[in-house]
């Protein structure tokens, strides 16, 4: 390809793993972010499948290893606290667990990512207000720093992408899931342990506290509910909402509440959704990561799309022609990947998240046999049996 200048809009998980591989296989990649730096807020993120293979050829899974969480698994509890069922981490290396062997904090990963990245040119506080593309190229105006002339752009930023909306049109469709989920980091107590807990409760309630590496607890409130709009208003209008919603619940509920009104900039709440797009490209500019096809959290798969994704488009575009077929292939490639990610289980989220007293009663009953010992037998004799099965992804060659 004659293409070499790319523009990558993105500084998370896809636009640095993109910008890695761009520059192996011989173009110039920048990145540019809206944020003034890297962030160092965001929660738990699991590598696993496609994504673990990216980090191994990247020789990063010592690295993300050594920068792991620590969580040792997910534990059910009633409402007095107590276990109902336990699953440990997932050391098989199928990727089949709740909680995966890889489980990092999303910032320490995109960390990790653009340092391997290395001396790539990075415009940090600066944002795209306009495109123009034409035949020969895509002149992309900044808020601050003028317009520049690249070969190609391409937008790696999140599920509410503003840059993919600008090109592409509307709001892609979105595949709502009907709930909400506020993230937010809050002071560790010396209750805490390594367990990801999940609590849940009647009104398709539940709340969740898992440990990092840094001293502090990740913890979300979910809640089922219709569209409310809730996820755009301000960070002191969704903290109030919080409060309602959350008013009669115990366990960890109140230390939340209490934590977010202390701090409500520690609040990061979204609706759960799926993103859905007939098409990928559009002339010299494409997407990849959530912006593209977002799973959701609930698909536990979404920063391994972003890893993949990334590895793909720039192993199409060093192999193509031009830009044309590179983003054919990648379409092509990653296709499958995306399609099986975003086929939930029946019922996911409702069947995890009842509304009745009556439907906790049974999910906590499916919990405990599920936790037991002779189903764990059997799980555990499949997952081995399928450990071999890893998923393959296309092989560029030595770069």
């Amino acid at each position: 390809m004659t293409e070499r200048a790319v523009l990558i809009s993105g500084c998370g998980i896809a636009g640095p793993v993109l910008a890695y591989w761009l520059t192996r296989h011989g173009f110039e990649p920048t990145l540019v972010e809206r944020a003034p730096g890297l962030r160092d807020s965001g929660q738990n993120v699991d590598v696993r499948g496609i994504g673990r293979e990216v980090v191994q050829r990247m020789n990063l899974e010592g690295r993300v290893r050594a920068s792991g969480t620590g969580e040792v698994g997910l534990r059910f509890v009633d409402d007095r606290g107590r276990a109902v069922g336990e699953f440990p981490v997932d050391r098989s290396g199928a990727g089949d667990g709740l909680t995966a062997e890889l489980e990092i904090l999303r910032s320490q990963l995109s960390r990790l990512l653009v340092d391997e990245a290395g001396d790539v040119e990075s415009l940090f506080g600066e944002r795209i207000v306009s495109v123009a593309q034409d035949e020969n190229g895509v002149d992309v105006t900044f808020a601050d720093a003028g317009t520049r002339r690249f070969d190609l752009l391409i937008v790696a930023e999140g599920i509410r992408s503003t840059t993919r909306n600008m090109l592409f049109g509307a709001e892609p469709d979105y595949r709502d899931l009907g709930m909400y989920t506020a993230y937010c980091t809050i002071p560790q107590t010396s209750g805490d342990d390594r367990w990801w807990r999940w609590y849940l409760t009647t009104g398709g309630r539940s709340v969740h506290l898992r440990p990092d590496n840094v001293g502090s607890t990740r913890a979300n409130l979910n809640f089922r509910t219709a569209p409310t709009g809730l996820d755009y208003q301000d960070r002191d209008s969704q903290v109030r909402r919080l409060r309602e919603v959350f008013s009669d619940v115990g366990d960890a509920a109140p230390r939340i509440l209490d934590a977010l009104a202390d701090d409500p900039s520690s609040l990061y709440l979204d609706r759960i959704a799926q993103v859905r797009l007939p098409s990928w490209s559009k002339g010299r500019v494409a997407v990849v990561g959530d912006a593209a096809y977002c799973a959701t959290p609930i698909s536990g798969m979404g920063t391994s799309l972003a890893l993949a994704g990334g590895y793909v488009l720039a192993g199409a575009l060093g192999s193509a022609v031009d830009h044309h077929e590179a983003f054919a292939t990648y379409e092509r490639q990653m296709r499958p990947f995306v399609d099986a990610a975003q086929k939930l289980p029946p019922g996911v989220p409702r069947i995890a998240n009842p509304t009745s007293q009556l439907g906790v009663q049974v999910f906590r009953t499916a919990v405990r046999v599920a936790a037991s010992a002779p189903v764990r037998a059997v799980t555990s004799r499949r997952t081995s049996s399928s450990t071999d099965r890893k998923p393959l992804l296309p092989d560029y060659g030595s770069l």
